[in-house]
């Protein structure tokens, strides 16, 4: 899907001029039609449109004459599944293009209802602000991470089902996928810091007016920054805890089956007097007392006492 945005005032347009200065073009799990038209309006290099396409593909910054292409990796829910996807972002001296996979919540946010200060044409601004969306929105997948590992340890406690374990391993896979993501885009983020400080980076050396920063774009950075290292530590923390809780409920769980066996091994020893007394006396060869009247009552009798006190030895040893 292809859809390209304009600010006029402090309204949101949508238009077709593909190449319009100061217009934003968004990319939605696009044709190869749609990416080759605008790799021909917009003045793109093919493969800055392409690499994002790439599921797998990481966070990074990369540069050509008239562009700078920025990969991040953004959070996503698929049913029940917490992942992230990388979207691209390509700034170029008239427009900005964003490419993804998937509708994602965070483009779906900027509209200047929802958004102060969003207007397509102020390029750095709107690409902080999707990096500020983007480390906000780690932060709330994650409590919702952290929220639903405590429901599944509550049903844990009632019930030890293999279905309980397979969630939080879940869970743990999309805290391993959401640090990694994080880190790779600490590194983007630390870089634009890098060259708005230095000066003399690669960024600033080629189009400076590319990414250009003022006072408040710098402020705006040094909060994402800190909103990504608080969503770092928040992962990291909650993997780590998840980790502990699944080796404690593994355990929980050998220890109730070691506890069951336990008590199945008692009960069939406790079982086995009766059958033992019953098997004798079902012999064809002369046994004691085998003729009196009171045999059976005898048999049976002898069972139940002699089981009773096999009962009292086990349980004085904790075996029931």
């Amino acid at each position: 899907m292809l859809k390209v945005y304009k600010s006029i005032g402090d309204t949101l347009f949508e238009t077709d001029a593909l190449g319009e200065k100061g217009s934003w073009v968004n990319l939605i799990n696009p044709t190869s039609e749609e990416v080759q038209l605008v790799a021909r309006q917009a003045g793109l290099p093919l493969d800055f449109l392409e690499y994002p396409l790439d599921e797998e593909e990481s966070s990074r910054i990369e540069i050509e004459e008239g562009c700078v292409m920025i990969i991040i990796r953004v959070p996503v829910i698929r049913g029940d599944v917490y992942d992230a996807i990388p979207l691209g972002i390509i700034i170029t001296e008239n427009v900005i293009v964003t490419v993804c996979l998937e509708n994602i919540v965070i483009l779906n946010e900027f509209s200047p209802s929802r958004t102060k200060g969003f207007y397509t044409f102020k390029k750095t601004r709107f690409l902080l602000q999707i990096l500020y969306k983007t480390a906000l929105n780690y932060l709330r997948y994650l409590r919702q991470i952290d929220k639903r590992s405590e429901e599944i340890q509550q049903r844990l406690h009632r019930s030890m089902k293999n279905e309980e374990l397979i969630n939080l391993l879940s869970l743990g896979k999309s805290l391993v996928y959401f640090t990694t993501s994080l880190r790779a885009n600490e590194i983007v983020m630390e870089k634009l810091l890098k060259s708005h400080l230095t000066k003399d980076s690669e960024l600033t050396d080629v189009h400076p007016h590319l990414i250009k920063m003022y006072e408040e774009d710098e402020e705006l950075l040094e909060d994402v920054i800190t909103e990504n290292k608080q969503a770092i530590e928040m992962s990291e923390i909650y993997a780590q805890v998840l980790n502990n809780t699944m080796d404690a409920f593994a355990s929980v769980i050998s220890n109730n089956l070691n506890i069951v066996m336990k008590f199945l091994t008692s009960v069939t020893i406790v079982l086995m007097i009766p059958t033992m007394l019953a098997s004798f006396y079902g012999m064809n060869v002369k046994l004691p007392f085998q003729q009196t009247p009171f045999a059976f009552m005898g048999i049976v009798i002898a069972s139940v006492v002699l089981s009773l006190i096999i009962v009292m030895a086990f349980r004085k040893k904790h075996m029931f």
